[in-house]
């Protein structure tokens, strides 16, 4: 396993992060494997988890909570998000922070996370959702400074609202986050005209998430592809997105090289990217974890696919279908 550090956090993680938003509430679903799945993961060197209250109202919390307290010799990183208080994603400027991040409602969700993972101090605490418009709001800085000072969370950051990697950067300026985690994949580019900079200006850590958009860039999804309504993905790959992604990722696999997968591909261009500290793949399935670690350890794509790739991003822009 590859190794890189995690910003200003001096964290050493695993290249390749472990996602736990499938685990509780995507179709097809099974505590027993995904157990299994997050050991199996420990076990080839994985160190990094992501998880989130309002992934099964604590379920994948508790999920993670269970394999620290399985594997208390090895140092397992946690990460955890508090959810909105108005429970609307994305966040808007519209909304008002005490309505969505008010002291009581961060305090109450970050010790109930804490007691999900069964520690007294969570590594990374995130807000699930964010508005620059927020940033000096008294409140903000107070809370993340008594979190901090109070010992319940060591490092503090802040999940991007998708397609949206700009509306972050002036809260990194105040000093308080730590941690960016945002959508970066060969479609969703954006990141790396501003908000990557910043990063390595401040010395911000960035976690990369959804890989593989949402699973089409895994390379087995087709025109014909259906979720179960109760799965998130029946709504992002509706009617709107399904024919635009599959065209695009047809072309994608024009130029896979021989003996690599598209899925091979996406995530090694995720980590060619060195201010990324970590790429968090959903992984419940054995197989896809020796996979996308294996993935992970391949090392960096050669420049000449990178400037090939670079000419299949994808600028979009949040619709109904993408919250």
């Amino acid at each position: 396993m590859n190794y890189r550090k995690l910003g200003r956090t001096g964290f050493e993680v695993s290249g390749v992060g472990h996602g736990l938003w499938g685990m509780s509430g995507w179709s097809g679903s099974s505590d027993q494997e995904s157990l299994a799945a997050l050991q199996l993961a420990v076990d080839l060197g994985c160190n990094f988890f992501d998880t989130a209250w309002a992934y099964g109202e604590g379920k994948s919390d508790g999920l993670l909570g269970d394999i620290m307290a399985r594997n208390p010799k090895k140092r397992l990183y946690a990460a955890s998000k508090i959810p909105p208080a108005n429970d609307r994603w994305p966040a808007l400027p519209e909304y008002k922070y005490q309505d969505v991040f008010s002291p009581k409602h961060v305090f109450n969700y970050a010790d109930k996370i804490r007691k999900q993972l069964r520690t007294d101090t969570i590594d990374l605490l995130q807000f699930h959702v964010w508005d620059d418009s927020w940033t000096n709001e008294p409140d903000f800085r107070s809370t993340v400074e008594k979190l901090k000072h109070d010992g319940w969370i060591r490092y503090f950051g802040l999940s991007i609202n998708r397609w949206q990697a700009e509306n972050g950067i002036k809260a990194l300026r105040t000093g308080l986050v730590d941690v960016v985690q945002v959508i970066y994949n060969i479609f969703d580019q954006s990141p790396e005209d501003e908000l990557f900079p910043a990063c390595e200006e401040l010395n911000v850590g960035v976690i990369a998430r959804v890989p593989f958009d949402e699973g089409s860039l895994g390379g087995k999804m087709t025109i014909e592809t259906r979720f179960p309504k109760d799965d998130w993905r029946s709504g992002y790959f509706g009617p709107e997105n399904l024919a635009k992604t599959i065209k695009r990722v047809d072309k994608l696999k024009e130029i896979v090289p021989a003996g690599m997968t598209l899925a091979e591909m996406a995530l090694r261009f995720i980590l060619s990217n060195p201010v990324v500290g970590t790429t968090i793949a959903g992984m419940r399935k054995l197989d896809h974890v020796r996979q996308n670690i294996a993935f992970g350890d391949a090392g960096p794509l050669d420049k000449a696919l990178l400037a090939e790739l670079k000419k299949h991003r994808w600028d979009r822009t949040p619709q109904r279908w993408s919250d």
